[in-house]
């Protein structure tokens, strides 16, 4: 994805307007037999290099959520009790988190983690509750335990369905990875509800960091679940490669998260560290529209302690951590061009978008990522 590809979600309404044409003008073509090569690139040249509207502000927040986050059935426990708004936006913690004070002065009065101290207000103590609050989330939160994974390492997809899943309709291909991912997000929800400290933040602030950190929080957790022996990751049940997912269309996304994949498995993150990375990634200060981003800081600060204080005490490896936060560019590039290929399915295929699972649409809705319409 080139540095000056400027993503379609960020383009003001003119822009949006004249790229629906261009797609209409394309289709009709199709249509009539005459798309041509040329035509396809155009498109997508017209798609890639538009110029970007800088992000106007929202006059209201609210109209962030459709309720659909925190509003889902089934709880990754299986019971059939309903997720209700009020529980994810009520301030009090649930009686068994131990709550730490975020209102403590500050971790890292500059932003920062590289000094690599333990702040004079904050005790080991603290520290090593919060990681041990946080390590008992991500395993009661985790779509497979351990010994379901070893159960189903390597149980491939046989040629014969490979073939199956290639000759799907990109619409059923894409709709069925919504499904997929959707699942997976009610468990990142519950993840996010039992940490420390995030039930304290402001409700709209809570929506901004899952709506924002969810995919991010997916791909670090994806690694439990991914083979880098013959480079498979887990998909509806069985192991997939790359060749599985041709029919989506988007073979530069694909390739980049089973890069990612790799990379993220050759660090041989342990479940605290997976704990723990994902919780920081999930509480970044840095998300836009945050009401009350130092907070959030202080928050991020404690967990990144916490990874720290877990990488010196297992490995004593020094630039482990810096290792581990390298990967988070990849992560955000991931981010952007899944966001990209979505914003272009939809406008291609609206009625199949549409019925994307509520929770889907919930998270990757465009209201983030548009600008509200007003041309500069």
């Amino acid at each position: 994805c080139s540095r000056d590809a400027v993503k379609f979600g960020r383009m003001s309404k003119k822009q949006r307007d004249s790229l629906y044409a261009e797609v209409q003008k394309h289709q009709q073509n199709q249509e009539q037999g005459g798309g041509s090569k040329d035509e396809a690139e155009t498109l997508s040249r017209v798609y890639t290099t538009s110029v970007s509207s800088g992000l106007s502000d929202l006059d209201d927040i609210s109209m962030l959520s459709d309720g659909f986050l925190f509003d889902f059935p089934l709880t990754p426990e299986g019971s059939g009790s309903y997720y209700n708004l009020d529980l994810l936006t009520s301030a009090q913690p649930s009686p068994d988190q131990s709550s730490i004070d975020v209102s403590d002065p500050g971790l890292f009065p500059h932003g920062s983690i590289e000094g690599g101290h333990l702040a004079s207000d904050v005790s080991r103590i603290e520290i090593e509750r919060l990681a041990q609050n946080v390590v008992k989330s991500h395993l009661e939160t985790s779509q497979y335990t351990s010994e379901e994974l070893k159960r189903l390492a390597w149980i491939l997809y046989s040629q014969e369905d490979i073939r199956n899943m290639q000759s799907k309709s990109c619409e059923a291909m894409w709709h069925e990875c919504t499904v997929q991912i959707s699942n997976a997000i009610q468990y990142v929800v519950e993840f996010a509800k039992r940490v420390d400290g995030f039930m304290d933040l402001c409700q709209n602030d809570q929506i901004i960091l899952l709506k924002a950190g969810c995919l991010e929080v997916l791909l670090i957790r994806m690694i439990r679940a991914f083979n880098p022996l013959n480079n498979t990751v887990l998909f509806a049940g069985k192991y997939a490669g790359v060749q599985m997912f041709k029919s989506l269309g988007c073979d530069d996304l694909i390739n980049a998260i089973f890069e990612l994949g790799r990379n993220l498995c050759r660090l041989q993150l342990s479940d605290e560290e997976i704990a723990l990375f994902t919780a920081a990634v999930l509480l970044s200060p840095d998300r836009p529209w945050l009401s009350e981003s130092k907070k959030v800081q202080k928050l991020q600060d404690k967990i990144y302690l916490a990874l720290q204080h877990e990488i010196q005490k297992k490995s004593g490896n020094e630039d482990r951590l810096s290792k581990i936060i390298s990967k988070l560019p990849l992560m955000k590039t991931i981010c952007n061009l899944h966001l990209d290929k979505l914003e272009f399915f939809r406008l291609v295929h609206p009625e199949v978008a549409t019925n994307f699972p509520p929770l889907y649409k919930e998270v990757f809705n465009s209201e983030l990522h548009y600008s509200d319409g007003r041309d500069s």
